[in-house]
């Protein structure tokens, strides 16, 4: 065991730079927010933006763009893009899978199948209740996945996990595109959603999904403890005096809120969760004290420059987020096929 446990040490970055990156990441995204705040179909000069920001003139036209368009957006992208790049951290760190996210394995479906129905059904038009629909539906979708996943001798090992989450995830998307093909006022309302967006989301909404995101960030934060040692192995953890089964359900509930409530605000948005943990551990290491905070800011900063590419380049018109991340992420995940899940 003690050999193992330094082994594992040894593969923490240093302090220093741990400690170093950590305002390069907060100018990073901070940059991001500035640079996604001005430009886009109308450029702004942040001289106009600070001016917006300490002394709104409700009649002046790029003061109004500001206020009731852009911050909103940048604030959605910020929360959505934190939450599923720490997702996908837990989700790989949990599963021991390189390629555990929360599209690939299922659980945006999930949630999405779950909004849709809850639209054809009892016509929900509410935020709120989207993320209870959200929840439910990422619950039912995980609980599915690792059940399925894990049948057979091995067990839910990552490649079984990573089948059954594309064949739940192949599924639900069919069964949400049957929805939308025979009901017009379902697929009026959900079709923006669901190509995966941050546009068009008003500040009461962001406000009213903002808590949910904090909790899950709070608690995936205080968790990072326990998970670098349960990345140790299940039995290295209990003998440390680590509640394993307690620590995975505990998880498990931190996946499905950040993963809900990032579907509920701005639709299944792919390959965040993919990529993003990757980054981080090249100078982070798998000490999730550090790994957790610094996926959810580079999270927030990758879906901000994927947002802000797609509005620029087909402006006036705009790409939705989801297109540009999956266009970004598509040949990583098959680097991460080739190299990753073959090691």
């Amino acid at each position: 065991m003690a050999v193992q446990i330094s082994n594992m040490t040894r593969t923490h970055a240093p302090k220093p730079i741990l400690i170093g990156a950590l305002p390069l990441c907060i100018a990073a995204l901070i940059f991001a927010a500035a640079v996604s705040v001005a430009f886009g179909a109308a450029d702004i000069t942040l001289q106009t933006v600070w001016e917006a920001i300490v002394s709104f003139d409700k009649t002046n036209a790029n003061h109004l763009i500001i206020q009731t368009l852009r911050f909103p957006r940048v604030f959605t992208a910020m929360l959505v893009g934190a939450a599923l790049g720490v997702t996908g951290a837990i989700m790989q760190g949990l599963t021991r899978n390189p390629l555990a996210d929360p599209g690939l394995l299922g659980i945006e479906s999930g949630a999405a199948f779950a909004v849709v129905m809850g639209i054809f059904v009892f016509h929900i038009t509410s935020l709120p209740v989207y993320a209870v629909f959200a929840f439910a539906g990422a619950t039912l979708t995980a609980l599915a996945v690792y059940g399925l996943g894990s049948l057979g001798r091995s067990g839910a090992t990552p490649f079984k996990l990573t089948i059954a989450g594309a064949a739940f995830s192949s599924l639900l998307s069919s069964l949400t595109t049957s929805i939308l093909m025979f009901n017009q006022r379902s697929l009026d309302e959900a079709r923006f959603w669901l190509a995966g967006s941050v546009a068009g989301r008003e500040m009461r909404l962001v406000l009213e999904a903002a808590p949910f995101f904090f909790v899950g960030l709070a608690a995936a934060f205080l968790l990072g403890r326990q998970m670098t040692t349960l990345s140790m192995g299940e039995e290295i953890a209990r003998g440390l005096g680590q509640h394993v089964r307690r620590i995975k359900l505990a998880c498990a509930a931190v996946v499905i809120l950040l993963a809900g409530s990032a579907v509920a605000l701005a639709g299944p948005i792919g390959f965040i969760g993919l990529i993003i943990p990757h980054v981080v551990r090249m100078f982070a290491g798998v000490d999730y004290r550090w790994a957790l905070p610094y996926s959810a800011l580079l999270g927030a900063v990758f879906l901000l420059l994927s947002d802000l590419a797609g509005r620029m380049l087909v402006r006036p018109l705009e790409m939705p987020v989801g297109i540009m991340t999956a266009a970004i992420g598509g040949p990583i995940f098959i680097y991460l096929v080739r190299w990753k899940v073959k090691r």
